[in-house]
């Protein structure tokens, strides 16, 4: 049972409780420039979160045989090989989607979430759980795309997906077309789930790869002390 218990939490982490781009503010240059549009930003969360879960499993699947010295450059060849797939797929299938996301969906490559996940979990965890906090990470960011787009989209086209939500009649604040509005429903959706942690008197702890910012900087501490005192 505890076993289930850790891995629904592994699984569920990413959503909310270290939600990539709202709790640990990874990857948010994607975020920004592409939740114009629901479509676009939908198809940046979905390639993101494949690259995600692929390089999870196959980073975790080969921590034991990649040289620690090494182990970045590594990582990005193995990132790169997946998002190149990626790339591909949806210029071959999809090739309007693939012009919206234009340079961003390369720089997948060198998303710190990614990457984060792989240096902070992946490489020290089962591929089982490796796969599964790909997935929730994924979730998360996900969401906060789906969430972050549709603001925008019906704010500042008057539309959702195509379909028109506001009527022409009135007006339309184009600034959330712009850099100041993606950065103003970030920085409101940031301080709405800080208002909910002090309302609900469960604050959220920032965690990495599974253990408390608090717990790793303890961690580092003693060592440190072991280090001089040896």
């Amino acid at each position: 049972m505890a076993e289930k218990q850790s891995k629904w939490k592994v699984l569920t982490n990413g959503i909310i409780r270290e939600n990539p781009v709202l709790r640990l503010v990874l990857g948010c240059c994607s975020v920004l420039a592409v939740t114009t549009t629901v479509q676009g930003a939908m198809g940046m969360g979905f390639a993101m979160t494949f690259v995600l879960i692929a390089s999870n499993v196959a980073i975790s699947a080969m921590r034991k045989i990649i040289p620690a010295k090494v182990h970045l450059p590594c990582y990005i060849v193995i990132i790169a090989t997946f998002v190149t797939v990626v790339q591909m797929v949806l210029n071959a299938y999809m090739p309007d989607l693939y012009k919206t996301l234009g340079v961003y969906l390369a720089l997948i490559v060198v998303n710190c979430i990614i990457l984060g996940r792989a240096e902070m979990f992946a490489c020290k965890n089962t591929v089982v759980d490796s796969a599964l906090d790909g997935v929730g990470m994924g979730i998360g960011y996900i969401l906060t795309m789906l969430l972050m787009s549709s603001i925008r989209e019906i704010i500042g086209n008057g539309s959702w997906m195509g379909f028109q939500i506001i009527p022409d009649s009135i007006d339309r604040m184009t600034v959330m077309n712009q850099d100041p509005g993606g950065f103003f429903i970030f920085g409101v959706l940031m301080a709405l789930c800080v208002w909910i942690e002090k309302k609900t008197n469960h604050p959220i702890k920032r965690g990495m790869g599974g253990q408390d910012f608090a717990a790793a900087t303890t961690a580092d501490a003693d060592n440190g002390k072991g280090g001089a005192e040896e």
